[in-house]
């Protein structure tokens, strides 16, 4: 089993988010799963284009270090996507991350996936930004099972409670994927967006002949 941390702090080892997504990973180590933890900050991942090439082709026109580390995300069991809270949203290099991710919204490529979200600030509102990034992972077909987040320019010792937490998470991430772990809500999204997005992807079945083809096989039309 593996399990993939996304970092997307600029701030390398200084980074307060590091310590959770390092207290995730020793968790789900200690739960028995491989573990790798992938600072996009470092990677040359460009803008997303929207020139809908993953559309119509089934792959990006870019070459750059994304597909690298999609390919590693698509290996992978878990996933646990962090950031710092900048100005109540996540950095611009998740940000520009999860635009080039398009094809795993459109095609739920993370479908039986787990995952959960990590967020530091400094004076609050690290909910916003958890919210954000387990609402992407079930936007794109996964499981969210939880989130950790602390304040820390408010209260420099939630850190440490975050990180408990962090490492719980990973751990309990370990067992959702071995049971297999169900939850009824977020089924009903999975399932309310395969009904409605249909409809879109057959509206442009020329234009997404990728989209429509892996939608038609997967059995998922109308």
């Amino acid at each position: 089993m593996k399990v993939i941390g996304i970092l997307s702090s600029p701030r390398g080892k200084n980074s307060s988010t590091r310590k959770l997504v390092e207290s995730a990973m020793k968790g789900a180590q200690e739960a028995g799963a491989e573990t790798e933890m992938i600072d996009i900050t470092k990677l040359n991942i460009e803008y997303c284009l929207g020139c809908a090439t993953c559309h119509r082709k089934g792959e990006c026109a870019q070459t750059d270090d994304f597909q690298e580390v999609m390919d590693k995300i698509m290996a992978a069991e878990g996933l646990v996507l962090s950031s710092p809270n900048y100005i109540d949203n996540v950095t611009g290099q998740m940000k520009v991350f999860m635009d080039r991710m398009v094809d795993a919204v459109h095609l739920q490529l993370l479908e039986g996936k787990y995952g959960f979200a990590l967020c530091t600030t400094g004076g609050g509102n690290e909910d916003i930004v958890l919210d954000y990034l387990n609402e992407f992972l079930i936007k794109c077909g996964a499981t969210a099972i939880g989130a950790a987040g602390a304040a820390v320019g408010k209260d420099p010792a939630s850190i440490n409670v975050a990180s408990e937490k962090a490492y719980e998470l990973g751990k309990d991430l370990v067992e959702a994927i071995k049971e297999k772990r169900r939850y009824p809500e977020q089924e009903k999204i999975h399932n309310l967006f395969k009904e409605s997005f249909w409809y879109t992807v057959s509206a442009n079945r020329e234009r997404w002949a990728s989209n429509y083809e892996h939608w038609v096989q997967k059995g998922w039309s109308r």
